[in-house]
């Protein structure tokens, strides 16, 4: 009874072999290099870190090996654990997408340190391919062809309005407007719409046909697909 409950405490005094160590990290490598390589398939954000890439494959070594030393010995967890709450991980993840990858690339290496092979070759195999599926489909986007429209357009111009209302109902699904202020001096207002275009290819059309308006200045379409829906 007593041996039990030290076998429990402190795990089984059987090594590991050297290849058994070997094999187990070269696969979580192996396995972590896919994650790598699916996120920078996959990355829509502005600015793409090298350094965040590698840290997801050595954070799978990393967690590969510990659970190797840890093995059943419940001791060696605790001590492994109180050593690493010691560590202080300062660098934010922004996106959590990319947190969804770099704790991936965790779990895979403690599959492979735990010698469950099969759960982290099949764990890869389909959370890489629901990642592709996510980025190819169009799940979860809902802002294709809405945009911020903004002009300057000279006071009293009241043709002009018109004008703009019969492009707007021409090229746009709907639009409301958002702000209208007064610039230089009062002799002009800004305004800005929300429109949801009808077609992608619209963008240039709207920009050509409202530079045409008299009176109408710098139109500028920001399309908030590429600002927001990254």
């Amino acid at each position: 009874m007593q041996t039990d409950y030290l076998n429990l405490l402190f795990g089984s005094a059987t090594p590991i072999s050297f290849w058994s160590v070997v094999s187990n990290l070269l696969l979580s490598f192996a396995l972590s290099f896919i994650y790598a390589i699916i996120y920078q398939k996959t990355f829509g954000g502005f600015s793409f870190s090298r350094t965040f890439v590698q840290s997801m494959v050595l954070g799978s070594l990393i967690t590969c090996m510990l659970i190797m030393a840890v093995g059943d010995s419940l001791a060696r967890g605790l001590g492994i654990m109180g050593t690493l709450t010691i560590i202080r991980f300062r660098t934010p993840v922004r996106d959590p997408r990319d947190a969804m990858f770099l704790f991936g690339c965790l779990g895979t290496g403690i599959a492979c340190g735990a010698n469950m092979q099969t759960v982290a070759i099949g764990g890869t195999l389909v959370f890489n391919l629901v990642a592709l599926f996510l980025h190819i489909a169009p799940f979860a986007s809902r802002r294709n062809y809405e945009g911020l429209l903004r002009f300057t357009l000279t006071t009293g111009s009241s043709d002009a309005k018109e004008a703009i209302d019969t492009i707007l109902q021409q090229l746009c699904e709907s639009y409301i407007l958002l702000a209208m202020r007064q610039v230089v001096q009062g002799t002009s207002s800004e305004y800005s719409y929300h429109v949801h275009l009808r077609d992608p290819s619209y963008r240039q059309d709207l920009i050509n046909q409202l530079s045409k308006v008299d009176g109408l200045a710098t139109p500028t379409l920001i399309m908030q697909r590429a600002t927001v829906e990254v």
